[in-house]
């Protein structure tokens, strides 16, 4: 269905109201600017007009010849898209989520004891005296802090604290889909870093520094979707890298934390403006809404006080039960067991894959990244010998071609035959090809 109206305000609403209404959905495209304008009966610069608000928004992104389409995972309401359909018997390892076997009991406070009022710090003191232990143990300073309802909500809250629309980020790529997703939404340029096992390639940060990018997004470990871990000399290049530029802004993300594998190698906490995020949902449980982020006084004072003029604070019974996990010995054992198993899991395929000549990325976390020649063919080739696994297209700005693969349910015995599934694609790349498309 053709947009309509007759202001730009008007088209861009129509838009976003097919969308609501499924008469769009995500990867759709809109008309040529010029056959909108002559349907409509409008000036071409009212249409473009219009798609640019769009844009701004987060609804549409453009690709040249290619024209305008719905992104993937618009910034507004839209009914959801069908993936493919998944024959009976098919193994799903598309979902980027953790085995729920492996995830700790959360331990929420006793309802029948707990009492909270609206006079209390934002940040729930057992759960501040939790995270300052474990960020001084990892090497991070703690010294101002505030809870967030998860990373991304913690990386939108640092964003928006110091990036006006138009500014440009460096992200990582390949890098988390749903971090791309929200940049577009903020209106915030992304200019790609290259990604190797070792995390963001020390020149390709300095070439976007010295193109006037103002922050830099970092994954600690468990990079999704490749897999990376920052290592130690990785780290030490990093911050001399950015010691160039003070005045950029770096958030670290370390979603995986404790589950990851390598220990932490931290890169924020030397600029002028940082923020290091720990999110407890991937290690002990995704319902756990709740991050606690560390950061320069101007920016942890700017997220609670903007925070302050809105929800307030995150609840107190979800601190709680973080506080809890990062403090209990029998959690602490359970995640040990969940870091092997993960470790293991991911090793599985890697050499399984290895063995038949494929290379498959994953140093740390819950995925495996695979080069391909052509993602629709290798999704679709697996998905007919019975496995799901996501393309990479999501994920990719420059980088090459590839599907990700979770492992996090991946059994013993399941990886030589999914290895066999995958060197059995029509023309993947054999080991050791497109590394530097990764």
């Amino acid at each position: 269905m053709a947009p309509t109206g007759r202001t730009a305000a008007d088209i861009a609403a129509s838009v976003e109201r097919d969308l609501h209404q499924g008469a769009l959905a995500p990867g759709d495209a809109l008309p040529p600017v010029r056959v909108l304008a002559a349907g409509l009966g409008v000036n071409p610069n009212t249409v473009a007009a219009a798609y640019r608000l769009l844009r701004e928004r987060g609804i549409v992104e453009t690709h040249g010849r290619a024209g305008t389409r719905v992104r993937p995972r618009p910034a507004a309401s839209a009914r959801s898209a069908h993936g493919p359909d998944v024959p009976p018997g098919t193994r799903v390892l598309a979902s980027g989520e953790p085995d729920p076997d492996l995830l700790p009991a959360p331990m929420f406070p006793d309802p029948a004891t707990w009492r909270t009022l609206y006079d209390h710090p934002a940040l729930y003191p057992p759960l501040a005296d939790a995270a300052r232990t474990v960020f001084t143990r990892d090497g991070v300073p703690a010294d101002h802090m505030v809870a967030a309802s998860g990373a991304l909500d913690a990386v939108e809250r640092g964003l928006m604290a110091h990036l006006r629309p138009g500014d440009t980020v460096l992200v990582e790529d390949p890098g988390w889909a749903n971090f791309l997703d929200l940049l577009a939404a903020l209106n915030l340029n992304a200019r790609p870093v290259r990604v190797d096992d070792d995390g963001p390639d020390p020149e390709s940060v300095a070439d976007g520094l010295r193109a006037g990018a103002r922050a830099f997004v970092v994954t600690a470990r468990a990079q999704n979707p490749r897999g990376a871990a920052v290592s130690a000399a990785r780290a030490a290049e990093l911050r001399s890298v950015l010691a160039a530029r003070p005045d950029v802004f770096v958030i670290e993300d370390d979603h995986g934390n404790a589950i990851a594998g390598p220990e932490l190698a931290p890169v924020a906490g030397d600029t002028a403006h940082w923020l290091y995020v720990r999110s407890s949902a991937k290690a002990y449980g995704p319902d756990l809404r709740c991050a606690v982020a560390s950061g320069d006084a101007t920016t942890v004072g700017r997220i609670a006080g903007r925070q302050r003029l809105g929800p307030g604070w995150v609840s107190h019974a979800l601190q709680h039960a973080v506080a809890a996990a990062w403090t209990s010995e029998s959690v602490a054992a359970r995640i040990e067991h969940a870091r092997t198993a993960y470790t293991e899991r991911r090793a599985w395929l890697v050499d399984a894959l290895a063995r038949r000549g494929v290379t498959g990325y994953g140093r740390s976390g819950i995925n495996v990244w695979v080069p391909v020649r052509d993602e629709v063919v290798a999704v679709a080739e697996l998905l007919a010998r019975g496995w799901l696994v996501a393309p990479g297209k999501r994920f990719r700005i420059d980088s090459g071609p590839a599907v990700r693969i979770t492992v996090a349910r991946l059994m013993r015995d399941e990886a030589d035959a999914l290895a066999d599934a995958v060197a059995a694609v029509p023309d993947t790349p054999p080991s050791g090809r497109f590394r530097n498309t990764v």
